[in-house]
């Protein structure tokens, strides 16, 4: 059995960190089935959801291979420690200590396409705390859109173990953040095996599940694509950022508009991030705005 030991750095949710996932990724994959893998945190003095999610899949993933995951809980420091035993990603992972509410959206692990169950936790955990002002149509009509990248991944990643979710209100910051990671063959692959474009550059078929015409519902012989208009939008005017990796693939949606890049190969599978600016506006959906008299949102 190869044991190998990775010392997780301090993480933050930009390029830079998504890259350092990568490799985190990389060399569990270099190590091989059953491997033994020991999770190291003394270097690590800041944590978003992004990689929360994304250490706790690939420590289902290495079970799935035949090793073992271990994240050595006493190297944890500070601030660090208090979030993942806050949001449940150490009680998941074998501490005695359960989660508590606090600013934390809780670590979840979805082995199943519960619908239902998905959408109760988003209005609960994550825009129903409060921490920005969202009429409750509008809340919907995100949480709906936020569905679609749960559903895409059950439907299309062929992930053998799941899919992950975790977030945090970062009071500090005003930041509320959201994250979703899969481990499978990426969107890519699919875009490319649908259209049969073997060759196609990562950036066009991340534009091509991006575009909203693509959205459809789940057929046998057609890819669901992303779309995301009003999620999309959403993020622009609250002052957010989502990005997404996927394999080769890269989009960043903020303020400026949405960036489809080609990337050096993430990993296997697709992380999407959100990170939304709580200001003290209220935002409501454009029909609501008329019959209120209102600024309108959209």
């Amino acid at each position: 059995m190869t044991a190998l030991t990775i010392y997780v750095p301090r993480l933050n949710d930009e390029l830079w960190d998504a890259q350092q996932l990568a490799l985190i990724w990389r060399q569990v994959d270099e190590a091989g089935d059953g491997a033994e893998v020991s999770f190291d945190f003394a270097r690590c003095d800041f944590l978003r959801p992004n990689a929360v999610a994304f250490l706790g899949g690939l420590a289902r993933l290495i079970a799935h291979r035949g090793g073992v995951a271990r994240f050595h809980i006493g190297t944890l420091r500070g601030w660090v420690q208090t979030t993942l035993l806050q949001n449940g990603f150490a009680h998941a992972m074998g501490a005695d200590t359960p989660p508590w509410q606090g600013n934390a959206i809780p670590y979840q692990e979805h082995l199943t396409q519960d619908k239902n169950k998905i959408i109760a936790s988003l209005k609960r955990d994550w825009l129903g705390r409060g921490w920005l002002s969202v009429s409750p149509a509008l809340a919907d009509e995100v949480i709906g859109q936020i569905w679609e990248i749960f559903a895409n991944a059950f439907e299309h990643s062929k992930t053998p173990v799941g899919i992950f979710s975790c977030g945090q209100y970062l009071p500090q910051r005003r930041e509320l953040l959201l994250a979703v990671a899969d481990f499978s063959v990426g969107i890519p692959s699919n875009v490319r095996f649908y259209l049969g474009t073997k060759e196609m550059p990562a950036c066009d078929t991340m534009r091509w599940a991006f575009t909203g015409g693509h959205t459809t519902q789940p057929q046998q012989t057609f890819p669901r694509g992303l779309g995301l208009n009003l999620l999309k939008d959403f993020v622009q005017k609250a002052n957010g950022v989502m990005q997404v990796f996927s394999h080769d693939g890269h989009v960043r949606i903020d303020q400026r508009g949405e960036t489809y890049e080609n990337a050096m190969p993430f990993f296997e599978g697709t992380l999407v991030q959100i990170r939304l600016l709580c200001d003290d506006k209220h935002y409501m959906l454009s029909n609501e705005a008329a019959t209120m008299n209102a600024a309108p949102f959209f």
